[in-house]
């Protein structure tokens, strides 16, 4: 288990940012989330879909230009994996970057690493 490995399902994952399909095959379909915009614990795609669909509507303004993950730290354990770094979202505009402290636990199995945990905190 490679600590490269990790940090490259998380890097792949953003570069798919758009692409649900693809970005979901980063993510356990049973998968528990923590949000700062969501009022609970959420568990599984169709909570994170609820989620996304509810962001959209509410979005104002120009969808940022990228947003990719920085400061990456891993570690692992047999097949666990620990992921922290800050994901920033860039604007083509004069509004600043938005920053996210975020934490996903990932597992190993037939299909590679999967996020089983992710926890994302808007950083002010």
């Amino acid at each position: 288990m490679s600590i490269d490995e990790l940090t490259a399902t998380i890097t792949d994952m953003y570069r798919s940012l758009g692409d649900r399909s693809a970005f979901d095959t980063h993510l356990h379909p049973d998968l528990t989330i923590w949000e700062s915009d969501a009022d609970r614990l959420l568990t599984g795609l169709a909570d994170l879909d609820a989620l996304r669909d509810r962001r959209a509507a509410e979005a104002t303004g120009p969808a940022p230009v990228t947003v990719a993950p920085e400061q990456l730290r891993a570690e692992s354990w047999d097949g666990t994996g620990l992921v922290r770094y800050v994901l920033r979202a860039r604007h083509a505009d004069d509004r600043p970057d938005t920053c996210f402290r975020v934490t996903d636990v990932l597992r190993r199995d037939d299909a590679g690493w999967r996020i089983v945990h992710h926890h994302a905190e808007a950083v002010r």
